[in-house]
Order: structure tokens, then C-alpha cells, then sequence
């Protein structure tokens, strides 16, 4: 593990994986760490993915959980037509414009499970999807570990996209974000 994550106050669960979530947040948010913009939308391999196309998938998966959670709709769904914009930026979007967008939506799930829920054993329905058996619903203690899990997957695509473009790795950025890079 390249970053600490707190313990919990005893007995909140909540917490702790909001932790677990938000220490997996910063691995994505710290891979474009001191990139320019073209930098972050470069496409070091022959898979297409960009940084900055990660960050912002993963930002909008995570207000499609919270949606989906909050049973309200999601105007930024993707279907087969915009499924790839969801993996680049677009219309004049920057990487700070994303960032800030992912900010506020984790400070909206954190809030949501915090005190808008009544317990991580309530319960919401998945859409209706081939990976989804029909009429699944899941806790919202299943979705805060999806999301540690989905965010983490990507955080690893994340660090190998910057290790290919600058040979910076986790370590450097984590130190670098904490204010110790050049100390000897």
C-alpha cells in the first residue's frame, strides 16, 4: 500500500470505508500530478487509455453508484453512443474541471452514507444489465467496496500510464503531494 489509511473511530464502519474509498480517489487523482493537459490525454499505449480519460471515467462512475444509491436519475449517464466521451475529455473540459466535479461528488457520497442512509445494510436495485442478474439490489456496504475495488483497478491503469509517460511512480507522486520530493 503506497498511502496510510486511518484506522476507524471504533465501530464505524462508515468511515472506514469511506476511508478505503478516498485513499483510492487520490492514487487517480495524484496520477496527473504536475502533467500538462496534453500530457494527461496521451495515449502511451495501444489500449487508448489517457489519464485524464480515467480520471474522468472514474469520476462519473462513481455519480453513477451514488445515483443509482440515491434512486435519482444521473445526467451524466453514458449509453452506446457516448460510452467512449466517457473515457476522454471533451468540449473544452480540463483536468481541473474534472477534478473539481469528482470533488463534489465525493463530498456527496460521503454525505449520503454518512446521514442520508439509515444503515450500510439498506438497500438499493441494479439496473437492469447482462452482468446483473435481474432483480439484484445491494447494500450500500457493497457498493463502497465496489467502489474501493473499481477505483482501485483503475488506479493501478493509472499508475502504469504514468510510469510510461515521466517514469514517476505512486511513491514519488504521494511523496511529491505530501511536500517531501527533493528532501534528502
Amino acid at each position: 500500500m503506497v498511502t496510510f489509511v486511518p484506522p476507524e473511530a471504533p465501530g464505524d464502519e462508515r468511515g472506514a470505508l469511506l476511508a478505503f474509498v478516498e485513499a483510492q480517489r487520490g492514487a487517480v487523482r495524484r496520477s496527473v500530478l504536475g502533467l500538462t493537459e496534453e500530457q494527461a490525454a496521451s495515449r502511451p499505449g495501444v489500449s487508448g487509455l489517457s489519464l485524464s480519460g480515467l480520471l474522468k471515467h472514474v469520476a462519473e462512475m462513481e455519480l453513477n453508484w451514488l445515483r443509482m444509491a440515491q434512486r435519482q436519475p444521473n445526467d451524466k449517464e453514458r449509453d452506446e453512443r457516448t460510452w467512449a466521451d466517457g473515457f476522454r475529455l471533451t468540449g473544452g473540459e480540463t483536468v481541473p474541471d474534472v477534478l473539481e466535479e469528482w470533488s463534489k461528488t465525493a463530498a456527496e457520497t460521503e454525505a449520503f452514507i454518512r446521514s442520508g442512509i439509515d444503515g450500510m445494510d439498506d438497500t438499493f436495485p441494479l439496473p437492469e444489465a447482462p452482468w446483473f442478474p435481474p432483480g439484484t439490489r445491494c447494500s450500500m456496504r457493497w457498493m463502497l467496496i465496489h467502489l474501493v475495488e473499481e477505483i482501485g483497478r483503475h488506479a493501478g491503469h493509472a499508475d502504469i500510464l504514468r510510469e510510461t509517460l515521466d517514469g514517476r511512480s505512486a511513491l514519488e507522486l504521494v511523496a511529491e503531494e505530501a511536500g517531501y520530493a527533493g528532501r534528502n
